[in-house]
């Protein structure tokens, strides 16, 4: 796959920033709620607050939407984020809840779009757990049984049954969810939180949070904020002061990269017929999709932590791209001399325990972080349920699933250089004696015969 001429970006490759960013905080001033963080949980939460008749403020450090919320690979999950075997181990108890909480947040980004009118190029296709391999199509299995003993809807089948690539060897759709372009739904959603009561200022970084009395103050470099109650919804963002809790998440970097336009033929050769988004089973994911321009996005196979705060402005490795387009050929021999045209990366949020969380610090300080790689979906519902708690005082039963009554959190185990690195060795071995690599090649050599026949 060609690599030359990549661009590389330190915002998203879906869309171009907003060519209308509002100005900083200047002075200071007080609300009812103020909410940190401009992404899709934030101005979520602060458009459910403005719709319900409450002064809300929010204040985002560069422009709504500018985190993660427009780089992700725009798959709507329908499903938890995280290893469902491990989690079911765990926390089985919570699996039933866990599972109603993504279909309901699938449910509700649609609704959402709807409502409001956005353009965003979405598909309500679901989402397949993809498998290359045959030990990978034993996994797929065990976690259909978890989601369906759960109460979850999904369908097992092979690539042709699917409707995925014929180079993957079968895997789970989950029925509920589908494809977007994040980007865009990120400006409609900037777009109706701009349109609202909600007074929102770009720009304003957040350098501190302190109590008052029974009040939260704000400081900006330009002003301070003055508020009864404050929703952090900074996602990796979150652990740049004394106020967070400790260990309340871990930022890890990922990317995403897109091939030039493909010939449509080339493309309908694949029997990609159901244009679901694919994430693989590995330890790691691969995750691979359609676009409404005729190219693939692909990525993530490597995390790589962040190790202190404030995290920084990055552009993707190029080795990783490189890495990228060799996992990509290897899936998609046909199209092994495409070249990726872009890639760009963003900050997400992973818990010590692969769960969603949100809670409280103290009476009047809301939390909700860390969807672990599921946010389009879910951030943008638990930031709903967030601010209806604020104004009725009662939590809704998807909310009870991921509360936490404590702030306390343990250290994540796994989640050094170290442990990411031996992950992702792992990953690589198995790719080696697994077979996906032939599985690959006679997938595409029944496709040539068949579109030749």
């Amino acid at each position: 796959m060609k690599t030359d001429n990549v661009e590389y970006t330190t915002f998203s490759g879906w869309v171009d920033p907003p060519a209308d960013v509002l100005p900083a905080l200047s002075g200071d001033l007080a609300c009812d709620v103020a909410v940190i963080g401009g992404g899709i949980n934030g101005m979520s939460t602060a458009l459910r607050l403005a719709e319900r008749g409450q002064d809300v403020v929010l204040l985002e450090a560069e422009f709504c939407g500018h985190g993660s919320s427009s780089r992700n690979a725009g798959q709507l999950a329908g499903a938890p984020g995280g290893d469902l075997q491990l989690l079911n181990l765990l926390y089985r108890k919570k699996m039933p809840g866990m599972i109603r909480l993504a279909e309901h947040a699938a449910h509700h980004v649609e609704d959402f779009i709807t409502k409001h009118d956005i353009d965003c190029d979405y598909e309500p296709t679901g989402n397949a757990f993809a498998a290359v391999s045959r030990g990978q199509m034993g996994r797929v299995r065990r976690v259909a049984k978890i989601i369906e003993r759960a109460g979850g809807h999904v369908e097992l089948g092979t690539s042709e049954e699917l409707g995925i690539p014929h180079g993957f060897l079968g895997g789970m759709r989950e029925v509920i969810g589908g494809m977007m372009n994040p980007g865009k739904f990120t400006l409609g959603m900037r777009g109706a939180l701009l349109d609202s009561s909600a007074r929102v200022f770009e720009q304003t970084k957040v350098t501190d949070v302190t109590r008052d009395g029974e009040q939260v103050v704000l400081a900006t470099p330009q002003g301070r904020v003055r508020a009864n109650k404050v929703v952090l919804a900074t996602n990796a963002f979150a652990g740049e002061w004394d106020i967070t809790p400790k260990h309340l998440s871990v930022p890890i970097w990922i990317i995403e990269v897109e091939t030039e336009p493909i010939d449509p033929d080339r493309l309908a050769a694949l029997g990609w017929t159901s244009r679901m988004g694919l994430v693989t089973q590995h330890a790691i994911m691969e995750n691979y999709r359609l676009t409404s321009r005729n190219t693939i996005v692909f990525g993530v196979r490597r995390l790589e932590r962040g190790m202190s705060y404030p995290l920084p402005q990055k552009t993707p490795d190029p080795a990783l791209v490189e890495e990228l387009a060799e996992a990509f050929a290897t899936r998609f021999p046909a199209l092994a001399d495409v070249a990726v045209e872009r890639a760009w990366g963003g900050w997400i949020a992973i818990t010590s325990s692969w769960l969603p969380l949100a809670g409280q610090i103290d009476a009047n300080i809301f939390y909700s972080i860390a969807c672990n790689g599921h946010g389009l979906a879910q951030a943008p519902y638990v930031g709903t349920l967030i601010a209806d708690l604020i104004v009725d005082g009662e939590r809704h039963e998807d909310l009870e699933t991921l509360w936490m009554d404590k702030p306390t959190f343990p250290r994540p185990m796994m989640m050094g250089r170290l442990g990411l690195r031996t992950i992702w060795a792992v990953d690589r071995f198995n790719d080696l004696v697994n077979g996906s690599r032939r599985n690959a090649r006679r997938g595409a050599s029944k496709a040539t015969q068949s579109t030749t026949a």
